[in-house]
Formats: structure tokens, C-alpha cells, sequence
């Protein structure tokens, strides 16, 4: 259903728009960003196409559901910082620009995979593990795994 509302509201040429984030800021899920003399405000996503807005908010409600795919991680480690709704709305961008690209170079969806994230920097996230359990009173040793 959501594949079908977002072909009904954007069409198949992407022609219309630039870029990603042209087709996003249209659709009114782009991020928003308030700043004045260097102070964060409330950054509220702007208006937009309802029904489409709408669309991708309830397919990012129900990706959040799923446990082995890119879009439902990254949904839960967004939901830890940033809260759910904020969650809901940055996977419902990124699902926006990946449709984006599916149709205007005529590819197919790849899921990523549910480690994806942590394979991208592996020393950064082995870090911050370790950081962690030696915050909860562990001596930790890291090294590598034999071939």
C-alpha cells in the first residue's frame, strides 16, 4: 500500500525533482532545523503532502516492528536518543529517499542487513562497548579474532 501511495502522489519521473532531499523538503518529511545566535529551537518538520506524509509514517511504525532488517535497527537506535515519534519520522525520510532512488535509476530495494551498523565502524562500536562495561566494573581486553 505504501508503494502504491507513493507512486500515486510523487509519480514514476523523477525528473520533477533535483534530488533526495528536494523530494523530501516537497513532502514535507524532511528534517527541520531552528537555529538562532547559535541555540537549537524546535525544529518542526514542515508542511507537506498529507497523504503521503502519512503513508510513510505508517510504514516507518510498522519497519519498527520488524527485528532483521537495516530500517527497524536503525529505528531502535534512534529511538534511544531521540525518541519515538523523531524515530518514526527519520525512518519515514529514509524510506522517502530510497524510493527516490529505486525510481530514478530503475534499482531494486537491497536491505542491508541488521548489522550493517555496526560493521560500518567496527573499532568506533568496540570502543564504546568497552567504554561500557568497564563503566559497570569489568576489566576489559579486546583482541582481535584469529583467521
Amino acid at each position: 500500500m505504501t508503494a502504491a501511495t507513493i507512486i500515486a502522489e510523487i509519480g514514476v519521473d523523477m525528473g520533477a525533482f533535483a534530488s533526495a532531499a528536494h523530494l523530501a523538503s516537497w513532502a514535507g518529511i524532511c528534517p527541520g532545523n531552528h537555529q538562532s545566535a547559535g541555540r537549537q529551537k524546535t525544529g518542526k518538520a514542515r508542511k507537506g503532502n498529507v497523504h503521503l506524509k502519512t503513508a510513510l509514517i505508517t510504514a516507518a511504525v510498522a519497519v519498527a516492528k520488524i527485528r532483521k532488517c537495516y530500517l527497524g535497527e536503525k529505528h531502535r537506535r534512534l529511538r534511544a536518543r531521540r525518541g519515538e515519534m523523531r524515530a518514526h519520522a527519520a525512518i519515514a525520510h529514509k524510506i522517502l529517499v530510497a524510493a527516490y532512488h529505486m525510481l530514478a535509476t530503475d534499482a531494486e530495494y537491497v536491505d542491508l542487513g541488521p548489522t550493517y551498523l555496526d560493521r560500518v565502524d567496527q573499532k568506533r562500536t568496540a570502543q564504546h562497548l568497552t567504554r561500557r562495561l568497564q563503566e559497570l566494573g569489568y576489566n576489559v581486553q579486546i583482541t582481535p579474532k584469529a583467521a
